[in-house]
């Protein structure tokens, strides 16, 4: 059912780096079944998580089919998802089940289709396989492609959230030390004002935060940037 690359393609999908993300993973796992898959010519990912939808594909044909069949309502797609079965299309110009889609199928360049539908941590994952002739496809052997596709996207898909964890709490305490600096600076501002101590400027700017409803870091760096369009350079520390 398909290549020894296919799984060392999709292996190679849970490597997370810069630019990794979950579009970028889907994308490439449509690319993995094209070219590891016999006879597939292209394939289709939708990842349904809560009320979120994200979809790939390896050509923009197939973009296009799987936005009609979301449409009509109905289609190889629609049937995995509401039966969480596999579905199979041997060849749609003599499948009876969905006539519009099969026009539309047809007219896109499909004669044979294979949907498999994968649970992984609470998101459902429609992996769809296309092919420009008929029979392509066979479900007895989906099920080793299933395995094999939950096998390395659940690593992959934990890869990433463990990876955009690590990239928040960054960014956070980024912006905990950005807050801190510029709190620092109005300090000084309002020492150099009033002669106070360090203490009791930051209690002045916590009255004031309290008193217009403002954070104490967004009050901070109004402060500053008034000192500074008023006098020029940077503001003074405490």
């Amino acid at each position: 059912m398909f290549s020894p690359a296919l799984a060392r393609d999709l292996a190679a999908l849970g490597r997370v780096t810069e630019g990794t993300s979950i579009e970028s993973v889907l994308r490439g796992i449509t690319t993995a079944v094209a070219v590891g898959v016999p006879g597939c010519a292209g394939g289709t990912v939708e990842l349904r998580r809560e009320e979120r939808l994200m979809l790939a594909a390896s050509h923009s044909d197939l973009i296009a089919l799987v936005d009609h069949e979301q449409a009509l309502g109905e289609g190889p797609s629609a049937e995995a998802l509401a039966t969480g079965r596999d579905v199979l299309v041997q060849d749609v110009l003599h499948d009876t089940r969905w006539p519009r889609y099969s026009a539309t199928a047809v007219r896109h360049g499909v004669r044979s289709t294979l949907v498999l539908p994968i649970r992984i941590d609470g998101a459902v994952l429609l992996l769809g396989l296309y092919a420009v002739r008929p029979g392509a496809f066979s479900l007895v052997s989906a099920g080793p492609l299933s395995a094999l596709l939950t096998e390395h996207l659940t690593v992959a898909l934990a890869n990433i959230s463990d990876y955009d964890h690590v990239l928040t709490g960054a960014a956070q305490l980024q912006e905990a030390l950005a807050g801190r600096s510029v709190i620092d600076q109005a300090k000084g501002i309002i020492m150099h004002a009033s002669g106070c101590s360090a203490e009791a400027a930051f209690d002045e700017l916590r009255r004031l935060s309290q008193h217009h409803q403002v954070k104490v870091a967004d009050l901070a760096r109004l402060l500053v940037s008034e000192h500074q369009s008023k006098h020029g350079g940077a503001a003074p520390t405490g």
